[in-house]
């Protein structure tokens, strides 16, 4: 067994849910509501996979069985992904994009965060780049989420009905497993009840300035992205981000 194999499996959920977050924020190309929103959207969503390629590389080091970051981004199967269920659930309408962005930028940050004092100086190195972009994430989402809900008749309505269609994926967020609690140990990566108790604070916080109510904590999925048990969503998602390099392997240009 890989010696590292905590840390992987780690690096590859920071990674995939960077990439299928920034490949759904991408989606909006050309659709946005307006061009400043469709260029702020492909700004996050660039960054996010800028950070992706950064926790992949490790990864791919880690692994040292000849793939690198671009095979692990296009080559892997659905089950092999290891990203939260969150991100790789549809857009929706814009309420949706921006409820579902605001929650993963509140966790987002909040890991970031912690990792900058990883015993891994790479860990720590790529966490202290990528927390000043998702800095920028989270104050974006955030007034969004206030400007929505505690905006117009319509507006508040949208975000009332796009809370529950994605807070049940909230559940990983707040969740830890074993092997985030080992590698907390090790101290490699920040604790998991302290994220899970700062990430509820700050989503507590901004949805009672957007004057939206706060659900009961998600308890309970059946599915489970750290484990590779997606959604039928995320199939479809790789299906098309993977076409390319899966239809002309290991293609140069």
């Amino acid at each position: 067994m890989n010696p590292n194999t905590d840390l992987i499996e780690y690096l590859l959920r920071l990674g995939d849910s960077a990439l299928v977050q920034g490949q759904r924020l991408c989606e909006w190309c050309g659709r946005a509501p307006a061009l400043e929103e469709e260029l702020a959207l492909m700004n996050v969503g660039l960054d996010l996979v800028g950070q992706a390629r950064n926790w992949l590389e490790y990864a791919a080091e880690l692994l040292s069985d000849g793939r690198d970051a671009d095979h692990l981004a296009f080559r892997r199967d659905e089950r092999a992904y290891r990203n939260l269920l969150l991100v790789e659930q549809p857009n929706g309408d814009y309420a949706v994009t921006i409820t579902k962005q605001f929650l993963f930028d509140a966790w987002h940050f909040q890991v970031l965060h912690g990792l900058t004092g990883s015993s891994d100086e790479r860990v720590a190195g790529i966490a202290a780049k990528a927390l000043k972009e998702v800095t920028y994430h989270l104050r974006r989402s955030a007034e969004w989420v206030e400007r929505l809900g505690d905006g117009t008749e319509e507006s508040h309505k949208r975000m009332l009905a796009a809370i529950p269609e994605v807070w049940r994926f909230t559940v990983e967020l707040v969740n830890g497993d074993e092997i985030e609690q080992r590698l907390f140990e090790a101290g490699i990566a920040p604790n998991p009840a302290e994220l899970a108790a700062a990430w509820k604070a700050k989503v507590a916080d901004v949805f009672a300035s957007a004057t939206l109510p706060l659900p009961e904590p998600a308890s309970y999925f059946y599915l489970s992205g750290k484990r590779g048990l997606h959604t039928e969503h995320l199939g479809l998602l790789l299906a098309e981000m993977q076409f390319l390099q899966r239809a002309y392997p290991d293609a140069t240009w």
